[in-house]
């Protein structure tokens, strides 16, 4: 079991902002450095750290895919033999279309472990995905869980 990590105050403080949406500007770290009280070598060294170590994966822009064009998506609850799972996951995430893909364990009557999610232009479109995806591995069984709607869609904040 890993520890959790300790931050300083100032730490924290830059965390909590850069967790959210970056500055708009052409230095957005200093921006950050300003409003955590910091210079922006502690901005960009934490970062750098953090990311060296494995607990950032990466900074990038995060596409509104409905405001893009992308008005369907589905869930996809795949059932995968657990021997398996590595290849028909490293494909499944492979695939552009899928935005995230979970391995999961199943439970009672409900068989599906692996979970994706599909996104097209239209639900057709993502139907049309799916079946190729399911073509693709070797035509697992599984089951399409269309959204209806969206409560909530943030990243998480952890200060």
């Amino acid at each position: 079991m890993s520890r959790a990590m300790e931050f300083s105050e100032s730490e924290r403080r830059i965390l909590s902002l850069v967790q959210g949406d970056l500055p708009d500007g052409p230095e957005p770290f200093a921006e950050v450095a300003r409003l955590a009280g910091v210079d922006e070598s502690q901005v960009i060294e934490l970062l750098r750290s953090l990311k060296e170590g494995g607990q950032i994966r990466r900074f990038g822009a995060t596409l509104r895919h409905q405001k893009a064009g992308y008005g369907a998506n589905a869930m996809v609850a795949w059932f995968v033999d657990e021997d398996d799972m590595e290849r028909v996951g490293a494909y499944m995430a492979s695939r552009p279309e899928v935005s995230h893909c979970y391995h999961r364990v199943n439970c009672l009557d409900w068989p599906y472990n692996l979970y994706t999610m599909v996104h097209a232009k239209s639900r057709a479109q993502c139907r049309e995905i799916v079946e190729d995806l399911a073509k693709a591995v070797g035509g697992l069984e599984y089951d399409v869980l269309e959204s209806r709607r969206e409560f909530k869609k943030t990243s998480m904040r952890y200060f």
